[in-house]
């Protein structure tokens, strides 16, 4: 990718947001609006590649993206046949101001992921609708990364746009008495836009590049959009520093291979030093601010782990104290698995397997279609670590079936073939 090439995508996915609010305010219309500015996004991006980005860039998106609103309002009406469509394409085809559509000073982009999360959604609905309006991505681009065909990606963009409209969705701010859950969903939202990016469900590829960098532009930008004294802005800077220091082991995370490298084996020489000093001083910034959320809690983990400089200098104890603060706020299913590594690591395999058995008593780990894959390879792990091999590799295998990641699939194969090798003995399993 050319630099002008990369200047210019930077540069269309920053100014979507504003372009988008910009035709949203004039004409009423986020459903028809969304589709102008992905029109005149994909004629910025060809026009500008060619002859260089324009004086005045948002300027010229809004006035193609008018254009292109107008036309589109025009076709409507024809199709549709009704008076009051007809009557706004036609004065707006008119106006004396379609040339010349000023940009507006207002930065409408909370407004549009806010209105992207909207409650009538389903999440995987407020995904693809924060990825195409808000983060400017096409709909090719939005199948590639979720494994889906465009036509069913368009299909699902288009029936969201249209649940929008039936819920009476207006494009302004959320009113007092829902703006904190608007704003919990929307950093949701950004959270799985992250984790499937850095491990895909499904490919080739162990990560989405592409996606983990969106999630953290948009979670920058949504934490610079929120009042310094919103109650929500401390949890969204503990988000963006969660992804930051997550991040940062990304260049770490494969061999030169290709292949999957664990945590405790990455060389962490090649973790990226300036986003682990962001994301700590940003942690450290909200640490005590007042209430602690979830975010500001995995970032305080991600932290703790990025400040060893060995494996053998992690503060295990600390990670799996961190681990049950957050089970207690946020009781899910990757956190209960996770805290079982941590007290495994800081107390012995044998502790872990105990807390293990207790949550599957409780929780179903190992039943539930979503977490199975999981459960079984931590009990592999920690089967592992008891010296148990011949049942660490059977788990290993069974958790290489559950996943569709090619990469994870390789992986858990080697781990098991390194413990138990091909022909050998494989009768026993776990239900």
């Amino acid at each position: 990718m050319s630099d002008r090439t990369a200047t210019v995508e930077h540069l269309l996915r920053t100014e979507a947001p504003q372009v988008l609010g910009a035709l949203v305010r004039r004409f009423g219309r986020f459903d028809v609006a969304e589709d102008a500015v992905q029109e005149a996004l994909l004629a910025a991006s060809r026009a500008w590649t060619a002859d260089g980005v324009p004086e005045n860039p948002r300027g010229w998106l809004i006035r193609i993206g008018y254009r292109k609103m107008v036309d589109l309002l025009r076709s409507e009406q024809a199709r549709r046949r009704r008076e009051q469509e007809a009557g706004l394409a036609e004065s707006a085809r008119h106006d004396p101001t379609r040339h010349a559509v000023p940009a507006p000073d207002t930065d409408d982009s909370l407004t549009l992921l806010l209105l992207c999360c909207h409650p009538a959604l389903s999440t995987t609905s407020q995904v693809a609708l924060t990825l195409r309006a808000v983060g400017g991505l096409t709909t090719a681009e939005i199948a590639h990364a979720h494994g889906t065909t465009e036509n069913t990606t368009g299909t699902r963009i288009s029936r969201a746009k249209q649940q929008l409209a039936r819920a009476g969705a207006r494009f302004t701010p959320p009113s007092d008495a829902d703006r904190a859950g608007r704003i919990a969903a929307v950093m949701q939202v950004l959270y799985l836009i992250f984790n499937e990016g850095y491990t895909t469900s499904s490919g080739e590829e162990l990560t989405r590049v592409d996606l983990t960098r969106e999630a953290i532009r948009l979670a920058r930008m949504l934490r610079d959009t929120l009042p310094a004294d919103d109650a929500a802005t401390a949890e969204a800077t503990g988000l963006l520093a969660l992804m930051l220091l997550t991040d940062a082991r990304q260049p770490a995370r494969t061999g030169d291979d290709g292949e999957l490298v664990p945590l405790e084996e990455q060389d962490r020489t090649r973790w990226d030093a300036g986003l682990i000093r962001e994301g700590t001083a940003l942690i450290d910034s909200v640490w005590h601010r007042g209430r602690i959320g979830p975010y500001q809690l995995q970032a305080a983990i991600a932290a703790v782990h990025a400040g060893a400089e060995s494996p053998g200098q992690t503060d295990w104890p600390q990670i799996a104290a961190l681990y049950l603060w957050l089970e207690r706020l946020a009781p899910t299913a990757p956190v209960r698995l996770s805290r079982v590594v941590a007290v495994a690591r800081a107390h012995g395999p044998e502790r872990g397997l105990v807390l293990l058995d207790h949550l599957n008593e409780r929780h179903h780990l190992d039943q539930e279609p979503l977490t199975r894959q999981r459960e079984r390879a931590v009990r592999a792990h920690l089967l592992q670590l008891t010296g148990d091999t011949t049942d660490a590799a059977a788990l290993y295998r069974e958790a290489a079936t559950l996943t569709d990641n090619h990469v994870e699939q390789r992986y858990l194969h080697d781990k098991a073939d390194r413990l138990d090798p091909p022909g050998g003995d494989r009768a026993r399993r776990f239900s």
